[in-house]
């Protein structure tokens, strides 16, 4: 396995060893091993079907490897209790492709939605001076007040992201955040992943197919190829070979 990028002297916030995931009779995940440093944005390519959605799923939780380890934060997922892995959660902030915003609430009361369910203690003041900050963050403080219906695509994308910064996550997974974008707010959208790890000092993964996102914002690159990540690097190390199962992907998105 390629992997020359700088990570040395840098502490692992997620440790992958020999994870296996199956579905029936066909292996998504085959002795996957991966880590994602303190402070990095870690670009995950593979084709569809190759297990990068099932991959943050087993971070989260939300599905438990057949074998092999996963620690976030410094805890073994899978031999967490519900509410240990409740509180975990609440350390990790999870971007959904779709944005999985509340159609019936406004920005406001989107945003407000998670602190108020997580953080009871916190004074109406407060939560309202949270909203403000990350609405800020994402360059939306005009929608405070809109409902979901009448945003943008690449609006509903921002709030999204505000939605889930709002609980301060140490580490960020973001499923797609470009797809079905216009090349424009793609860009805006890189930009903001990159301003949320200098802001929120957040570590990353992205998953993406787009490859002008993983350049724009991957620290490292990381390619799922046949259930086990093969190539990791930076981009141009990563994209350095002749192997008919990368270039593809590079042809595909940068046609000479």
């Amino acid at each position: 396995m390629l992997q020359k990028a700088k990570t040395e002297n840098k502490k692992a916030v997620i440790t992958i060893r020999g994870i296996e995931k199956s579905f029936g009779d066909y292996q998504v995940l085959k002795s996957a091993d991966l880590d994602l440093y303190e402070g990095e944005n870690l670009v995950v390519l593979g084709r569809s079907g190759t297990g990068k959605s099932v991959l943050i799923k087993i971070i989260c939780g939300l599905l438990q490897q057949d074998s092999g380890t996963v620690e976030v934060l410094g805890s073994k997922v899978a031999t967490l209790s519900s509410k240990e892995l409740m509180a975990l959660r609440l350390r990790i902030g999870f971007s959904f492709q779709n944005s999985a915003l509340y159609d019936s609430m406004t920005v406001r009361e989107n945003l407000e939605f998670p602190l108020v369910r997580n953080k009871k203690k916190l004074t109406k003041g407060e939560i309202t001076k949270s909203v403000e900050t990350v609405l800020d963050a994402v360059g939306l403080s005009q929608t405070i007040n809109q409902m979901p219906s009448e945003l943008s695509g690449g609006q509903r994308k921002r709030i999204g992201i505000a939605r889930t910064l709002i609980l301060r996550p140490e580490v960020m997974l973001y499923d797609e955040p470009t797809a079905g974008l216009d090349p424009i707010t793609c860009i805006e959208i890189n930009n903001l992943i990159n301003e949320v790890q200098q802001r929120f000092k957040t570590s990353s993964i992205i998953i993406t197919h787009d490859l002008t996102c993983a350049k724009a914002v991957g620290n490292r690159i990381a390619m799922l190829l046949d259930g086990h990540f093969q190539r990791v690097g930076t981009f141009d190390e990563v994209f350095a070979t002749d192997d008919e199962r990368v270039t593809p992907f590079y042809d595909y998105n940068f046609i000479q």
